[in-house]
């Protein structure tokens, strides 16, 4: 029978917890971009940037309490989803020219690299059979 800590456990380690708090980190400097960069037309892509980048952690946390591994895999991929929705929006900002430009890029390189290590997990945990 599988348990939460059978699956969360292989992501329960300090790497587990270390893409949560990438996650929350993510989502916090998202946050606080997406209100610094606001300006007449931009809303739109702001506000879809916060509901993306927010998401990313929010779904991870619903994994971590999933009920069986099917669920687990589902809340996940959300998450990658969400994460890669994010670069979208983020890539958007930078083709508007939008300040600074400095910060857009390196949340675009995280968001990357959250989705990256999330798809890994998600392959992994398939190729361990739902």
């Amino acid at each position: 029978m599988w348990t939460r800590s059978c699956t969360w456990g292989s992501v329960a380690t300090e790497a587990g917890q270390d893409i949560r708090d990438r996650s929350f980190l993510f989502a916090r400097d998202i946050t606080k971009l997406a209100l610094s960069v606001a300006r007449p037309g931009t809303r739109p892509v702001t506000d879809q940037l916060i509901k993306s980048g927010t998401s990313v952690g929010a779904n991870l946390e619903e994994a971590k309490a999933a009920s069986s591994r099917r669920e687990f895999v589902r809340y996940l991929d959300i998450a990658l989803r969400e994460a890669r929705e994010s670069t979208y929006w983020l890539r958007i900002c930078l083709s508007l020219d939008l300040e600074p430009k400095v910060e857009i890029e390196r949340l675009r390189n995280e968001g990357d690299q959250i989705a990256r290590i999330l798809g890994a997990i998600v392959v992994k945990t398939r190729i361990r059979g739902l």
